[in-house]
């Protein structure tokens, strides 16, 4: 597990941090902040002995990367990744069907929060991303993602493609996004351990992960615009998980 300090910045990334237990060094609050999630956010720093300190705005500023900190932020040490191996030993030991979530080259870091968000939503067990070429857990991920990076587990590895490969001898079957799939993505199964591949928001699954895909399936396309953004075709895809894994059909 790596580790680095980092800030979680916006009242409800900073509130599910506090809730999720993550280790919070100090939170910084502008001056003049009265409303009732700050004193939520008040009580629990002193119910958990965690500092304040009340700073000018412009400090938080500064401080701030995704610039949409609404007057809070938290030193945090950094979100730990999870490991391929224990993540393998997980599918192994787990009684119900894996759910993962394999990123290729998601470059845009609102796009990986947006994946992060509805992977919470809709059960997803974790999300991979490539070590290079990828966003990472940076505080605009967290606030993207509205607190989820603190549930989803990211396991960061260095090649997609044999992770892939890992994955299927685990008996995960790994399904692609891809405009030129051979099936609609609510004709293939998911109810057994499922991957689904997410391409990047201009050129979609490279080929080496594409030739690594156990199936290819497309979403339909009506419109003028031939593409998705990743995260809503990321989301359409999980939300068929979660449809035939509830339904049973």
């Amino acid at each position: 597990m790596s580790e680095e300090k980092a800030y979680v910045e916006g009242r409800h990334p900073v509130e599910e941090a506090l809730a999720s237990g993550r280790t919070i060094d100090k939170i910084y609050i502008a001056k003049g902040g009265k409303s009732a999630n700050v004193k939520k956010i008040l009580d629990i720093a002193k119910e958990k002995k965690i500092p304040v300190s009340f700073v000018d705005r412009k400090k938080i500023d500064e401080m701030s990367e995704s610039h949409a900190h609404q007057g809070i932020l938290a030193k945090v040490s950094a979100h730990s990744y999870l490991e391929l191996d224990d993540l393998l030993d997980n599918i192994r030991e787990s009684e119900t069907p894996a759910f993962l979530i394999l990123l290729d080259e998601i470059q845009d870091p609102h796009n990986l929060g947006s994946v992060l968000r509805t992977a919470d939503a809709s059960g997803v067990d974790a999300v991979i991303i490539p070590r290079r070429r990828s966003a990472t857990l940076t505080p605009i991920v967290a606030k993207t993602s509205a607190g989820a990076v603190e549930y989803v587990p990211v396991c960061k590895v260095v090649n997609l493609v044999k992770t892939i490969e890992k994955l299927k001898e685990n008996g995960v079957w790994v399904t692609g996004a891809d405009m030129n799939g051979e099936k609609l993505y609510y004709d293939e199964d998911y109810k057994g351990n499922t991957a689904l591949v997410i391409g990047n928001e201009g050129q979609g699954i490279s080929r080496l992960v594409r030739e690594k895909c156990d199936f290819l399936v497309r979403i339909p396309m009506e419109g003028k615009v031939n593409s998705l953004n990743a995260s809503v075709s990321a989301s359409i895809l999980m939300y068929e998980v979660r449809r035939q894994r509830d339904s049973g059909s």
